[in-house]
């Protein structure tokens, strides 16, 4: 390992996954809590149009991404809290539209786009300077919002009607954390890539709920696993000439099964 940090990309990767898994140590927590993964996974994959608009219009994939994955998120929540259209169509419905945006904008786009497969699986050890200096933003971004409205958060992640009795701006807030997610969306995407979002957002924070029941040591635990898989995934990443977005995602998917056979013979042995 030590021998691999003298490359500045291998550099660049670190820094960028344990940035990764510092946010979604965070947000993964709250999505995990307040079960909106699968909602997570449609701003994911309806974001895609944006990748193929920036594409089409010859601009960063991922400005154009970060504007596709906050409408998303808006359009989700507008419709499943506005209207009787049920939630899980919404997704279905935004998640169908984005895929189909983002192939047709690359069909009509000039060109080849190089980075298309990239911007799909990860490919974290392509990550650039300016990659990181844009997702350090927005983590700051994050990490301001939900440290502004912490118990409010955790008040709509346990008991959203005991949030709307107390006055708490319930659907304000609610929409506020889906476009933390679609925040999120875009930093991940460099490093796992769209379809593998939702994994990284999910499983070092349902690992960590496993392990314990406190929400501030669930989120250290998180970004700690986090951490490690990405770590441990671009090492076996580099040495076996592999997907390194892939890689980590199994590690971590590993990490998952290892703490749930931990809890389950824990609970059989102190109940025997």
């Amino acid at each position: 390992m030590i021998t691999l940090l003298k490359y500045e990309f291998i550099r660049n990767a670190i820094f960028a996954g344990i940035l990764v898994s510092f946010i979604c140590g965070i947000v993964g927590v709250f999505v995990i809590l307040k079960r909106v993964v699968f909602i997570s996974g449609g701003i994911a994959h309806s974001s895609f149009g944006g990748i193929g608009l920036g594409y089409l219009l010859g601009i960063n994939p991922t400005l154009t991404t970060l504007l596709f994955s906050i409408i998303s998120a808006l359009s989700i929540g507008f419709i499943s809290k506005r209207t009787k259209v049920h939630e899980d169509t919404a997704i279905g419905i935004l998640w169908a539209i984005g895929m189909a945006l983002g192939i047709v904008f690359v069909s009509l786009s000039k060109g080849f786009a190089p980075d298309l497969f990239g911007y799909l699986f990860g490919n974290i050890l392509a990550v650039t300077s300016s990659d990181i200096l844009l997702m350090l933003i927005l983590s700051i971004a994050i990490i301001l919002i939900i440290v502004l409205f912490f118990k409010e958060f955790l008040i709509i992640s346990f008991d959203d009607e005991f949030g709307r009795v107390v006055g708490v701006p319930t659907e304000f807030l609610y929409l506020l954390f889906l476009c933390l997610i679609a925040l999120t969306v875009v930093i991940l995407m460099k490093v796992v890539g769209i379809i593998l979002v939702i994994a990284f957002l999910t499983i070092p924070a349902a690992t960590s709920r496993f392990l314990t029941n406190d929400l501030k040591k669930m989120m250290l635990i998180s970004v700690l696993l986090g951490t490690l898989s990405v770590i441990i995934g671009l090492v076996l990443s580099y040495n076996f000439d592999i997907a390194s977005g892939a890689t980590i995602v199994l590690v971590s998917g590993g990490m998952f099964l290892f703490a749930y056979l931990f809890k389950t013979l824990l609970h059989r042995t102190t109940v025997s």
